[in-house]
């Protein structure tokens, strides 16, 4: 770029006519993390995933073996009021989840 053409443009500090959105409202999006106990049965917890959280079979398979080889899990993504109905049920069936920032 020649110095007359970049020197003339308008640089970014500086005023301009052009509308910009600004996006005003900044959603956080969280985690539903399963954590893995020593009560319930891998098959209880796969129910409650495909019941719950509306996971195919496989997706609820292998989140109970992610649950149970680390110690726990993020299920399920979304915002808050989306998640919190299905942690509340999650509970209610004995097994222990969170809803927590995603990473």
């Amino acid at each position: 770029m020649e110095w007359n053409s970049y020197h003339n443009s308008v640089l970014p500090w500086e005023e301009s006519s052009e509308e910009v959105d600004v996006l005003d409202d900044v959603e956080l999006t969280y985690q539903l993390v399963l954590w893995n106990d020593n009560v319930n049965t891998f098959e209880w917890v796969i129910e409650t995933l495909i019941e719950v959280c509306s996971h195919t079979l496989e997706q609820a398979e292998q989140c109970a073996l992610f649950i149970h080889t680390k110690g726990k899990y993020g299920v399920k993504n979304g915002d808050y009021e989306y998640l919190k109905p299905m942690r509340d049920a999650i509970i209610e069936r004995g097994i222990n989840a969170t809803i927590e920032h995603k990473k």
